[in-house]
């Protein structure tokens, strides 16, 4: 199944590299022809693969133990630290940072329940979505849910090298589900999540997650 944000890249993609194979084949040889037509179909079947939206079914236990903090996101831990969070919460933090390869399932959700806050779109650069900076510097949103305990979760999706565009869905006011989608990352990014000090950190640097599956902490109630 592929993700609504793909059909009008694809669509897009298609038409050029129609009109590629269209021009090709008065300006080359068979042979090279062969090649450009197998690297195009290689390329589109990548970016099909990209935009995959394969379904994924919370365990009822994750979903209603309000203590439990799913993954954002798809990929791996490169960073677990405490550190500062001076734009909504402004407290020292666990900050777990995700890196999504262009390999990974790009959808972001919700990692926990509640109200949204706070929402804020960050125009900015395209560095390596690894590189510690680029959680300040790039192109960047970031979303606050108030939960039923009055725990405030905030987390950030973070453009990288090749990223180009962040499309989230979550909206002021309105009410996050834990497992359901608040975003999209385009080819390559980042997902920082800020969690409270007393936390308990169930994920290790270096270890894979899956968005909306697995359990990286629990808060205590």
């Amino acid at each position: 199944m592929i993700h609504k944000e793909g059909f009008p890249f694809l669509i897009y993609v298609l038409i050029i590299i129609l009109i590629v194979i269209w021009i090709s084949t008065f300006l080359f040889s068979k042979l090279l022809n062969l090649f450009i037509f197998s690297f195009l179909i290689a390329l589109y079947c990548f970016i099909i693969f990209f935009f995959r939206n394969p379904k994924r079914k919370i365990s009822i236990n994750s979903y209603k133990d309000e203590s439990k903090v799913l993954s954002p996101a798809d990929g791996k831990v490169i960073e677990i630290k405490k550190i500062l969070e001076n734009e909504f919460i402004k407290k020292k933090c666990i900050c777990i940072s995700i890196f999504m390869s262009p390999f990974d399932v790009h959808i972001n959700r919700f990692p926990v329940s509640g109200k949204i806050i706070y929402v804020k779109y960050h125009p900015g650069k395209y560095w390596l979505a690894w590189e510690p900076k680029a959680s300040l510097n790039n192109e960047r949103t970031t979303t606050v849910i108030e939960m039923k305990t009055k725990k405030k979760i905030l987390f950030r999706q973070i453009a990288g090298f090749l990223a180009r565009r962040i499309v989230f869905y979550a909206k002021k006011n309105s009410l996050a589900r834990k497992g359901e989608e608040f975003g999209f990352i385009k080819f390559g990014s980042r997902v920082d999540i800020y969690l409270p000090l007393d936390i308990l950190i169930l994920v290790k640097k270096g270890e894979k997650v899956v968005g909306g599956k697995t359990v990286i902490s629990v808060i205590p109630q």
